[in-house]
């Protein structure tokens, strides 16, 4: 007996010396299925809805779990919880569409720090928290396209509002930066008359541009550079009774914009293929956690979307297309 619990002694010391390491997360995460955490600035948004029919795409082709979450409304606060739960659950790679630039960066920094890869798509963080920014078009190539239309439709002259989803949204910071500029270097008989934010809420869009129509009477154009907003416009400048005076234009989904297109209330709407951003979030997030992306890169292979172009640390989707009366039933997201 006592030479067999000897011999049990041994046995175990040799099992237990034999073990390896546990791996590291960054080590785990080369050779083993990758789970991606996709975030939305809101969930019930149509343009999100529209951005994981890609993501989930995506995930199905390169065989990573995807998981989904976000706030309903948009709510920073909200998304730094989800953050750190996720940081929690010890996913490889976060994508997220930051409602506050500053707000979230302090939840990005706690999961980094984890070994946890960070990108970014739609609407960027602070750059020292993540790895790469999934960007749908430059800044400047969003702002000149807004404004060169709105320009075209007004004939160069008039006053025009924009309608935003809120004050802090860095994304759409940037695009009013560059509108603004545009404005400043081509259009002088063009003036901005107001900037209000509607809450990336439809009714609230609806409401302050009712307000906007009734301050501002020679009001030529309605700019709206979110989603919600630009069927909210629409719908209150065609109440109004003021449709083809009162141009709308702006940044939204064909299928939401398809019936004031037609009836001529909406003339353009401006934006990128939404399932494309998508998809090449996951792509781009798939090859970073796996390491066969990494800083340096001037392209990526993104499956069905080819080689895409990496400008420093932004992965760049493509330019903005305009939607109108003669093509927008050519799309059905």
């Amino acid at each position: 007996m006592k030479r067999l619990l000897i011999l049990s002694a041994v046995l175990a010391f040799a099992v237990g010396c034999s073990k390896s390491p546990k791996p590291s997360h960054n080590e785990e995460g080369a050779g083993k299925k990758l789970t991606i955490a996709l975030m939305p600035k809101s969930k019930g948004n149509g343009y999100f809805i529209s951005c994981k029919q890609g993501a989930d795409e995506a995930a199905r082709e390169l065989g990573v779990d995807l998981l989904f979450d976000g706030p309903t409304d948009p709510d920073p606060a909200r998304q730094n919880e989800i953050i750190e739960n996720w940081s929690t659950l010890g996913v490889d790679v976060i994508a997220v569409a930051c409602e506050n630039k500053e707000g979230i960066s302090t939840a990005l920094r706690k999961a980094r720090q984890k070994g946890i890869k960070v990108v970014t798509y739609d609407s960027d963080s602070t750059t020292d928290v993540r790895d790469f920014f999934v960007n749908q078009a430059t800044p400047q190539g969003i702002g000149n396209t807004l404004m060169d239309e709105a320009a075209r439709l007004t004939g160069e002259e008039g006053e025009f509002a924009i309608i935003t989803a809120s004050l802090t949204a860095a994304n759409m910071n940037e695009w009013r930066k560059n509108i603004e500029a545009r404005l400043a270097e081509k259009y002088p008989r063009m003036k901005l008359v107001a900037t209000k934010p509607c809450d990336d809420l439809k009714d609230k869009a609806q409401s302050e541009t009712t307000s906007l129509l009734s301050a501002y009477p020679n009001l030529k154009l309605v700019m709206a550079i979110c989603t919600p907003a630009v069927p909210g416009a629409a719908e209150a400048v065609k109440q109004a009774g003021k449709s083809g005076a009162v141009k709308v234009i702006g940044l939204g989904l064909p299928s939401e914009n398809r019936k004031y297109v037609k009836e001529d209330v909406t003339q353009s709407v401006i934006l990128w293929k939404t399932i494309d951003l998508g998809y090449l979030t996951i792509h781009a997030a798939n090859a970073l956690g796996s390491g066969t992306l990494k800083p340096g890169a001037a392209t990526y292979k993104a499956g069905r979307l080819g080689d895409v172009e990496i400008a420093g640390d932004n992965i760049l989707l493509g330019k903005p297309f305009i939607f109108n009366k003669e093509n927008i039933d050519q799309f059905d997201f």
